[in-house]
């Protein structure tokens, strides 16, 4: 692969990207809202994810497009911010698909952020792309939103993954430090009842899925990034507790996560959700897990 673009790359998961690709790939583009600049073969364009400019011309001739843009979902949800939450996402998937439309020799595949949240709150019944039922409420709207604005783009030449991706356990960033913080203080017991489903992906699969996909042209449309082995809120501290050798953890009732999420600026829908996904297309697809283990990717990322 000559040119990879990664829209938004500087976050926790574009820095997973980064490190993945850097010695794979000739040259990394990423767009950013920061300023330009090179290191090495990564260079930084500057673009507000809303308006086109001359960084458009960065996707010619790209091999890849992948975008991660939109507003962190961890905050509160009122109006402004739900605004925000949706706007990022639709305002860069469509400026994006624009400047495809308008490339000479536009990207091969081009692999849009989505979210695994996208599904119901189910206990029993897995999710997956063929027969995984789609919920109901505000960040679901903003999924289905999400992806309608990528699928409706005209790019004739370009083939298009949306990636449902679940919460990406990752040792420099994500949601496990402050998970990991909260196990050390002794307030790791389960969270709610801690029976709802918790689904994961090592940061390491995280990059191998992107890549597989990306040698693999017959895959398309919505795909699971998620591990095949969901676990639940209760079982997934137990692991956490145990691979910092704590050996008790204070749980955290619903009323009590409700006015933590308060002070600390969040929502309790990030913990409560039950997110019973499993990745079936990865799997018909032969790709194979590095950490399809969460006993195994906790040790790995804590050690």
């Amino acid at each position: 692969m000559k040119k990879l673009v990664i829209a938004a790359g500087t976050g926790f998961l574009g820095n997973i990207l980064i490190d993945h690709f850097k010695n794979k790939v000739e040259t990394i583009v990423i767009l950013t809202r920061g300023g330009n600049k090179s290191i090495e073969n990564i260079n930084y364009i500057h673009w507000d994810a809303k308006t086109l400019n001359t960084w458009k011309s960065e996707l010619n001739d790209a091999d890849v497009l992948i975008n991660m843009t939109g507003k962190s979902v961890d905050c509160r949800y009122h109006q402004k911010n739900k605004d925000l939450i949706l706007s990022s996402r639709i305002a860069s998937t469509a400026i994006l698909g624009k400047a495809i439309s308008e490339c000479k020799n536009p990207p091969k595949t081009w692999l849009n952020s989505s979210t695994a949240t996208i599904y119901r709150h189910s206990m029993n019944q897995e999710m997956d792309e063929t027969s995984g039922e789609i919920g109901t409420g505000f960040s679901v709207n903003v999924a289905t939103n999400w992806e309608h604005a990528f699928f409706s783009q005209q790019t004739p030449k370009t083939r298009k993954v949306a990636l449902r991706t679940s919460i990406v356990l990752g040792k420099n960033g994500g949601a496990l430090q402050p998970i990991l913080n909260l196990v050390k203080t002794g307030f790791g017991g389960k969270q709610g009842k801690g029976d709802q489903k918790f689904s994961w992906i090592h940061e390491t699969d995280f990059a191998r899925s992107l890549e597989f996909i990306i040698k693999n042209p017959t895959i398309e449309g919505p795909i699971n990034i998620v591990s095949p082995t969901p676990s639940d809120n209760s079982s997934f501290m137990k692991t956490l507790r145990t691979a910092v050798g704590i050996p008790f953890g204070i749980p955290l009732p619903k009323p009590l996560l409700e006015i933590g999420a308060g002070i600390i600026k969040t929502e309790t829908e990030l913990i409560l959700k039950s997110r019973n996904v499993i990745p079936k297309k990865l799997q018909e697809n032969n790709f194979q897990f590095r950490y399809a283990d969460l006993t195994n990717t906790i040790t790995d990322l804590t050690s």
